[in-house]
């Protein structure tokens, strides 16, 4: 834009000096003698003429060179602008950049920085100093949904223990238990196992939006599968599920909470075991390279619906035509989505053409230690 308007500008200048020149030049007309002159005379006005054609000619020349030169000038001129503009437009620019840059370093675990940009009261400056209020705003509402989450795993576990410790109180007396107690108690237990399970997944999973990595290490992606495969050897049993040997590679390591890290594998895992059909299979297999390491996890069934599996990583939902005898909370790949996302990683769920699903989680890749795997 710079450059443009300054182009016009000087092809209009160049125009008005050319049509100032141009109206300058006289037109010479010869007179025609009417009376009969005399030799002498004669030759001294063909001598006035010749000098007359020479000036027209020479004129001429001159108003030729100028346009030649005028359009030389307009376009060193168009260079020059070109060149001047993006020097302009650069130091206009400076501020916007450099405000871009602070807001994108900041995140929710430094909220607390400022743009803090000097100079005037100008655009820019009212710019920078509603983004510090955004973020001034921003960093009270993440404090206290971080203190709401220190004090709600108290204050909502509380009634929970009390009401689990009544009931069971009440199936400890040493006088015979009816038998609608002890069943009315076993529902109350499931239930209470229910809010306990939904809970602890709230909790995690504002942990996992909301919270800082606290515990970050390295560590091995395969080692974290295999100890959640090993642990659920029982309910794989129970329901008679195949478990393929997939590629479990100790190399494929990562930079990340292990707690958090190890509560995305415990979810993908569950989430195949209970979202499978009795005598189904399972494959998992982790791998990695230099910048991404990859867990795959893949299940039989039926085919599903690849609208509603792209709704699976969001909270609280559920598919109807996905098996399994146990209906879950909604947040097991909510919470593994977050966790992803806590990582800097990517969650990609796709429904197999043969039936079944695909899980695929991947993170940023760290080096192996030199001491070896931890």
């Amino acid at each position: 834009m710079y450059a443009a308007v300054f182009l016009v500008s000087g092809a209009a200048l160049l125009a008005l000096t050319n049509l100032l020149v141009g109206a300058n030049d006289t037109e010479v007309v010869p007179v025609q003698a009417t009376v009969v002159q005399q030799p002498g005379l004669a030759a001294a006005q063909q001598r006035i003429h010749s000098l007359e054609t020479q000036l027209s000619q020479a004129e001429a020349t001159q108003s030729r060179r100028l346009l030649t030169g005028s359009l030389v000038a307009l376009a060193v001129m168009a260079a020059v602008s070109v060149l001047m503009g993006n020097v302009i437009a650069d130091r206009v620019l400076r501020p916007l950049r450099t405000i871009t840059t602070a807001t994108r370093r900041i995140s929710a675990d430094n909220l607390h920085e400022r743009l803090a940009v000097p100079g005037p009261a100008d655009e820019v400056k009212d710019l920078a100093d509603t983004i510090d209020g955004l973020l001034e705003r921003l960093e009270a509402s993440f404090t206290a949904q971080r203190r709401f989450v220190a004090n709600a795993s108290h204050e909502l576990r509380t009634p929970l223990s009390i009401m689990r410790a009544s009931v069971d109180v009440a199936l400890a007396k040493p006088e015979p238990v009816p038998p609608q107690t002890v069943a009315l108690a076993d529902r109350l237990h499931t239930q209470l196992d229910r809010v306990d399970h939904l809970l602890e997944g709230l909790l995690v999973l504002a942990r996992a939006q909301h919270g800082p990595l606290a515990d970050a290490s390295a560590l091995s992606l395969g080692d974290l599968v295999s100890r959640a495969l090993t642990a659920r050897a029982a309910d794989l049993t129970a329901r008679n599920l195949t478990l393929h040997d997939g590629e479990l590679q100790p190399a494929a390591r990562t930079q990340g909470s292990r707690t958090l890290l190890s509560r995305m594998v415990d979810n993908v895992i569950d989430n195949a075991i209970v979202h499978n059909q009795d005598g189904g299979w399972i494959r998992v297999t982790t791998s990695g390279d230099d910048a991404t390491v990859r867990l795959i996890v893949e299940t039989g069934g039926p085919v599903l619906d690849p609208a509603h599996v792209a709704r699976l990583g969001r909270p609280f939902q559920r598919l109807a035509d996905r098996t399994g005898p146990v209906a879950g909370s909604g947040l097991g790949l909510s919470i593994v989505t977050a966790i992803v996302c806590a990582h800097d990683g990517r969650l990609s769920l796709s429904a197999r053409p043969e039936g079944g699903l695909r899980v695929t989680v991947s993170l940023p890749s760290a080096p192996a230690p030199e001491g070896g795997a931890g």
